[in-house]
């Protein structure tokens, strides 16, 4: 598992997006960046994650930060989810799990006592030099883009 170091620079990649480019980290520089991994589209945890970064992009874009969101589903998937929920925010489909792996949140998880390998819900704050800020891993919903947006007000 990759450990990443707060102060270090955060690593670059390259990923389809559903504005159908290839996006990669480093085209962002000069702004900060919020990227957060969640697991699946449509499911509740994520859809209520998805939706408070939504209702919070107006604050983001205030502090010249944009939100990029990942997970392993593919760009067919990302279209309906951004269409359902009216996300205004690029996804960036990761389905080898590469960018997952480089971030360090391609884990063992268990549910109902079974074992797979899945994103475990992490969201990072990148300034606008590129350098990680600020982390958050194995998080919980409720509160939690309150925290990213008070962390981002607060750099």
């Amino acid at each position: 598992m990759t450990i990443l170091k707060i102060g270090q620079p955060a690593p670059d990649f390259e990923l389809p997006a559903t504005n159908g480019k290839s996006v990669r980290l480093s085209d962002y520089c000069g702004r900060k960046v919020v990227i957060y991994f969640y697991p699946k589209d449509m499911t509740p945890a994520c859809t209520q994650q998805s939706c408070d970064f939504r209702d919070a992009n107006a604050t983001f874009g205030e502090s010249n930060a944009i939100i990029l969101g990942i997970s392993t589903n593919d760009l067919k998937s990302h279209h309906k989810f951004i269409a359902k929920y009216e996300l205004p925010f690029l996804l960036l489909a990761d389905p080898e799990h590469e960018v997952c792996e480089l971030y360090g949140v391609w884990q063992e998880k268990k549910l109902y006592g079974k074992t797979y390998m899945g994103i475990v819900r992490s969201t990072f704050l990148i300034d606008e030099a590129g350098m990680l800020i600020q982390e958050w891993r194995n998080i919980k919903v409720k509160g939690h883009v309150e925290n990213v947006k008070q962390a981002l007000l607060a750099k």
